[in-house]
């Protein structure tokens, strides 16, 4: 997936109570399974008395199955991760992990029940969810002519790119970075604007 997608603006909270069980779901923004690993010790720091914190996450793009996860945390395999993944991999935002807290209220869900619960906490959070367009970059290097170089300048600025760093020796050298979606156009008009002499490096 090349284009742009939406993830999470940072932490995000909600809560319910269901037949006295309170369940506190957090989601937050993750571009690896570490950090939606640390975000479930978090919730085990931060509410050290709930009787579970179960976790899933997909630190790719919506949908992406390549980095996903989830963890019953004690609860009865399959009636909480698995389900809170599904929602996940269902919602059209991507790199988010959520974690659902639970304190016990004396009264047993079953594993249906469980199911719906831990469902729908990530269900509800993702409805009020604050989220903001990611778009994928890749970045490369090129070299160019102090002549050649306000040419560079007005197409990287044409394609949404950015300088990331640049030198001033005998040449100007450049360190790029681009929406991927662009790359193509950017290496051919930047080509063509300059009869073959501008070609980036990418990484």
């Amino acid at each position: 997936m090349s284009g742009s997608f939406l993830v999470p603006c940072g932490h995000y909270e909600v809560e319910e109570v269901i037949k006295r069980s309170r369940f506190i779901t957090w989601i937050a923004p993750v571009t690896e399974g570490k950090q939606a690993r640390a975000l479930q010790q978090l919730a085990r720091q931060q509410h050290p008395e709930a009787s579970h914190h179960c976790l899933a996450f997909n630190a790719g793009p919506p949908g992406d199955t390549r980095d996903i996860g989830a963890s019953d945390d004690g609860e009865p395999a399959g009636s909480a991760g698995r389900p809170m993944l599904n929602v996940v991999l269902g919602a059209d935002v991507g790199q988010l992990a959520a974690v659902v807290i639970r304190y016990y209220g004396g009264t047993k869900l079953g594993v249906g029940g469980l199911v719906r619960a831990y469902s729908s906490g990530v269900k509800l959070a993702l409805q009020t969810l604050p989220t903001e367009p990611f778009v994928p970059l890749i970045e490369g290097r090129i070299q160019v002519s102090y002549a050649d170089q306000p040419n560079l300048e007005h197409w990287l600025s044409q394609f949404d790119g950015k300088i990331v760093s640049q030198s001033f020796e005998q040449q100007v050298s450049y360190r790029l970075a681009l929406p991927l979606e662009h790359k193509h156009n950017f290496t051919l008009q930047l080509a063509q604007s300059s009869q073959g002499r501008l070609q980036v490096e990418w990484d």
